[in-house]
């Protein structure tokens, strides 16, 4: 959700931090292997960062692993059955409602945002009767991204204004609101560009379409059929559930000075653009899934697969990224970045392949190098 993590798709590539903070990956019993992927992690470790869990899944067989610290006050080392803020992948999850109204002949992906939010998108340029429900998905509607706005970014992403404001409740339409006092990027479809306004919008379509929280739809739609049970969307709800390791951050966009526990805070600045909850082996089940065709009928994830080009390196789907990596196979999934949360969710096309793991700290670390390790072993 943070605009340092906007940057980077796939991962949070940040400078090396050396803290020794390493403790030794904790294998499930019997699995085996996963030796590049437990070095990946301790090397994020070895960078800065306090702790790591993950968990991967292939075909029948499921790992899990843990390297660092959940807690550096005490020590307690990562569970590999963490609850953890999963930040952007929560779009995953909006999209994929969406793409099941459109299935269920309730909306298109072809209407305008003016058709469900008249007058919400306007001012500055910006005009929702030009804009899809489709742009808004693949970040091609040329909105303003909220989190990007200097006076949103000092109230929460610097030291002072998170301190103050942590604890603050903001509504997706004010948060829109906020970014309507900006000129758009580009036209709508002329670029790309990743902004969280995008995802505020859609969550609030969902409302409108259904008449309940855009919420309450991925609970019934997604969580529940799924038993996704570490799974949740807290909305205001300001602690995280167990099990769970505490969230660090350095604040200020620093990467060294003092380390702030930030594990407790209002998602709502995230909203539907990032604010859910998960863990690792539910995040594995959701993309398994999604791509087994659980979820979506076949037309819905062929237009959740169609991609727009996006960063070097990344296509963007619907609520997806799509990446091929060096040694020739290609995941999907998304990245997701929140105060004191760093996490990855990816899966092959067929669904055999999962994997997912977060990062309790959002300063160091680096993910892309965990996925190519599990991915691309040597």
């Amino acid at each position: 959700m943070t605009t340092r993590v906007r940057t980077s798709l796939v991962a949070a590539t940040a400078v090396a931090l050396s803290v020794a903070l390493a403790a030794p990956a904790v294998a499930a019993p019997g699995t085996g292997g996963h030796d590049a992927t437990r070095r990946a992690m301790e090397a994020a470790v070895a960078d800065g960062v306090p702790g790591v869990t993950a968990t991967a899944r292939d075909g029948h067989r499921t790992w899990s692993g843990t390297a660092g610290v959940g807690d550096l006050r005490t020590g307690e080392p990562r569970s590999e059955r963490d609850r953890y803020r999963v930040g952007s992948i929560t779009k995953t999850f909006v999209a994929t409602v969406l793409l099941q109204l459109e299935a269920e002949g309730r909306l298109s992906l072809d209407d305008t945002v003016d058709k469900w939010l008249p007058g919400v998108v306007e001012g500055n340029g910006h005009d929702g009767s030009r804009i899809t429900l489709r742009q808004l998905l693949n970040h091609t509607s040329g909105i303003f991204n909220v989190t990007a706005d200097e006076d949103f970014a000092r109230a929460y992403f610097t030291k002072d204004g998170f301190l103050e404001h942590r604890y603050d409740t903001v509504t997706p339409r004010q948060l829109v609101a906020i970014a309507m006092t900006h000129e758009p990027d580009f036209a709508p479809g002329a670029d790309w560009n990743y902004s969280n306004t995008n995802y505020l919008l859609a969550g609030m379509v969902i409302e409108e379409v259904t008449g309940r929280p855009y919420g309450d739809e991925v609970r019934r739609r997604v969580i529940e059929p799924l038993k996704l049970r570490a799974t949740s969307v807290p909305g205001t709800r300001t602690g995280l559930p167990e099990p769970s390791s505490r969230a660090y951050s350095k604040l200020d966009g620093a990467v060294t000075g003092r380390t702030y526990d930030v594990t407790r805070l209002n998602p709502s600045i995230a909203g539907p653009a990032g604010e859910m909850i998960s863990s690792s082996a539910d995040l594995n089940r959701f993309y398994t899934a999604l791509f087994r065709g659980r979820l979506l009928p076949a037309e819905q994830l062929a237009e959740m697969t169609t991609t727009v080009p996006a960063e070097p390196g990344a296509d963007y789907g619907l609520g997806l990224i799509k990446r091929e990596l060096d040694c020739g196979v290609t995941v999907w999934g998304h990245a997701g970045g929140i105060h004191g949360s760093l996490s990855n969710a990816v899966t092959t096309g067929d669904g055999r392949h999962a994997l997912a793991f977060n990062f309790n700290g959002d300063w160091s670390g680096d993910g892309e190098a965990v996925i190519r390790a599990e991915f691309c072993p040597e």
